[in-house]
Formats: structure tokens, sequence, C-alpha cells
């Protein structure tokens, strides 16, 4: 399977530094948005050491001789990224004490799609004009819910939706969620950090897809997050498949 790709990170309009960062490694069809937390530059690091990490492990273990899951590679992959990010917060530099990240991404391998994330960073399918939620946001509000504690449109649901409850780095272990589906020509999906879903509906996020090509897609989505405030780094990645 072939992919059209397009990606962007932007600092937004509060936000003195991005702690943001994307991949889109087209040779492993590997795509990567993970959002940092944690102050003195934490989050920063966090989310970059995770990209790196997560790229390094998927494309040594996609080269190993006989059969290989994408699965286990991914499990492999964000635990040895959230292992080496506590390791340097607790170990090698206090000062970095507490930092995080949560990551979603994207493999393709033999025309399945695997999508994992931990946080509440998102992947999306658009399809046939409509969009769908692929992932489960791991947040404090998302689990009262779910819980049928709050409804999604209670005005308590807006405090404190960006506590998250699972993140990558902030504890040696972590458990990823993995959703597996073949990919079809055509079927576009977007991966994007709360900096845009956080601040831009659904219907607004599935609005922009059905009127915008995938380029202006991830333009115009960041342009919809600042005009609703911008109080987050943004980042988003659209791809489609030929």
């Amino acid at each position: 399977m072939v992919f059209e790709v397009w990606g962007q990170t932007d600092v937004g309009l509060k936000r003195e530094i991005n702690q943001d960062s994307i991949l889109v490694d087209e040779n492993i069809s590997l795509f990567i948005v993970a959002d940092g937390m944690g102050g003195h530059k934490g989050g920063e690091v966090a989310s970059a050491m995770a990209v790196e990490s997560v790229q390094e492990i998927v494309e040594q273990q996609l080269n190993v001789a006989g059969p290989v899951s994408p699965r286990d590679i991914l499990k492999n992959a964000y635990r040895e990224a959230s292992k080496r990010i506590y390791t340097k917060s607790t170990r090698e530099n206090p000062e970095l004490m507490g930092m995080g990240t949560t990551m979603v991404l994207a493999l393709e391998h033999k025309n399945k799609l695997y999508i994992a994330n931990v946080g509440d960073s998102r992947a999306y399918l658009f399809k046939d004009n409509n969009l769908w939620q692929i992932t489960e946001d791991h947040s404090l509000i998302n689990e009262q819910i779910r819980a049928g504690i709050l409804q999604a449109e209670d005005p308590e649901a807006m405090v404190g939706r960006n506590v998250i409850t699972r993140s990558v780095g902030f504890e040696e272990e972590v458990n990823v969620d993995i959703v597996e589906r073949m990919v079809e020509p055509g079927e576009l999906f977007l991966l994007c950090s709360d900096g845009l879903c956080g601040l831009v509906s659904n219907e607004l996020i599935a609005e922009l897809c059905r009127k915008n090509s995938p380029a202006e897609i991830v333009s115009k989505g960041i342009e919809a997050a600042k005009a609703a405030g911008g109080d987050d780094n943004i980042s988003v990645i659209v791809f489609k498949a030929k």
C-alpha cells in the first residue's frame, strides 16, 4: 500500500516552545504525532525521545528474518520509549522529572494499518464523506464520560479536559491501545495532537475533510485551531491510501 502524506506542527498562539513532535517515515510507512508534557523543556524532550525511539525500534524489528508481528513490535516500541524517557528523567537529568508524552501512530504492514495510542492525541478515519474517531482518549474526562459520571455536553467536561490518565515516560511501563484494519484505496486518515481536537470539534474536522484537499486539511486545521484560541501546540498528519 502506498500513501500520500502531509504533515505539519505549529507552536500555536499561546506557548513559547513547541513540545509536539511528528514523524513521517514513508520508507516504513510509519507516521507519528507526540504531544509532550513537563516543565523545563521536559515535554519537548519526551516527545522527541518517544518518536526517535519508536522509529528506531520499528525499523529494526521489521527487518528481522522470518515473520514479524507489527502488534508486538509496537508494544515493544512503546515500552522501550517509556523506559528510556523515565530513565532519563529519574536517573540522568532530575530537572526533567515528571516529563512524559502522548503518542498516536499509524504503521502500515502488508496492506493492514496498525493504529497505536497512549494519551489524548487522536487518530481519525475519513471515508464515504464521514469521520470516525479510531482512538479512545486516555483522559480523566473521557473516563468519567464512559463511566456515566458526566455527559460530553456537560459544562464540567470542559474543566480539566487536558488531564491525561496514561502517558509515555511518566512511568517506566505503559499499556498501549492498538487497533488494526485492512486499508482500502481512497481511505484518508488523520493523526493530531489535542491542540487540534481539543479546540476543533469532530464535526468541524469532518467538514474540513469534506471540503478540502488532504494538504489543505492540514493547514486549514491548524488555522481553525488558532481561530479557536490556539491555546496549545498543534500537530496534524494526514495520509491517504492510493
